[in-house]
């Protein structure tokens, strides 16, 4: 069985941003914590990414280590910001089923910042 986690990052907070999620999603994969790990932005997180260009540097850097990011579609609609993550390599996706699915199984830890 794979360790899988997914990272649920709704804080629209710049420091939680930098020295959480995406400080520890730099190293989770490569210090070998997870086998698999996702970040699904959600909420005023989404508009964050979208207009920190310091943030965007720090999220491909994540993302290069193979952490998959998805975002909910319905936020970056609402925000204006669906093209921008678009080209930032980010899925957009109906988050809801998604986070239902990894709550109801026993192989995918899930946190929530």
């Amino acid at each position: 069985m794979k360790n899988k986690l997914l990272i649920v990052w709704s804080s629209g907070e710049i420091e939680v941003a930098k020295k959480l999620i995406l400080l520890y999603g730099s190293v989770m994969l490569e210090r070998k914590y997870w086998d698999e790990a996702h970040i699904m932005i959600w909420g005023p997180s989404a508009k964050l990414l979208a207009e920190d260009e310091d943030l965007q540097k720090q999220f491909k850097l994540v993302q290069n280590t193979g952490v998959k990011f998805t975002a909910c579609v319905v936020c970056t609609n609402d925000y204006g910001v669906s093209e921008k993550l678009e080209t930032l390599g980010v899925e957009l996706m109906h988050t809801g089923g998604y986070l239902t699915k990894a709550l109801k199984s026993d192989d995918i830890k899930v946190l929530t910042f």
